[in-house]
């Protein structure tokens, strides 16, 4: 089924914005989708008007796919992903030394209790190791 007179002429008159690069309603892309938002009529209505759509065809060889600023949108989010990616990363191998020196604190504690244990019972006699010596090369 055709479209009405006043449909194609809105149609027409979209077409025109669009590929003059002044849409009134829409980010400027020349794409149908467009064409319907900026004639302010439906998606289904744009492919029955099959003489508008074979002139749009014709004139629109090939589509733009994204806008520059959609294209800068997705460097931007593919930029923020590879940081958050990096970070992960990092956080993760620092997680992973704080795991190692958590159980090397605790193994030490444990360990220092047991010397005073020992001292306290009289078993053993502590002492302090001097400042210097081979055992801090």
């Amino acid at each position: 089924m055709p479209v009405s007179a006043a449909t194609e002429k809105k149609l027409r008159e979209a077409m025109a914005r669009l590929l003059a690069g002044e849409p009134l309603h829409t980010d400027g892309a020349l794409t149908k989708e467009n064409l319907a938002r900026e004639a302010k009529v439906s998606h289904a209505t744009v492919h029955r008007a099959e003489e508008v759509l074979a002139e749009w065809d014709a004139r629109v060889a090939r589509p733009v796919l994204r806008t520059p600023g959609e294209v800068q949108r997705d460097e931007a989010i593919a930029d923020l992903r590879r940081r958050l990616r990096e970070a992960t990363t990092r956080a993760t191998e620092l997680q992973g030394k704080l795991d190692a020196l958590a159980t090397v604190t605790a193994n030490l504690y444990y360990e220092n209790l047991e010397v005073k244990k020992l001292s306290k019972q009289g078993q053993r006699r502590v002492t302090a190791l001097p400042a210097s010596g081979p055992w801090l090369e």
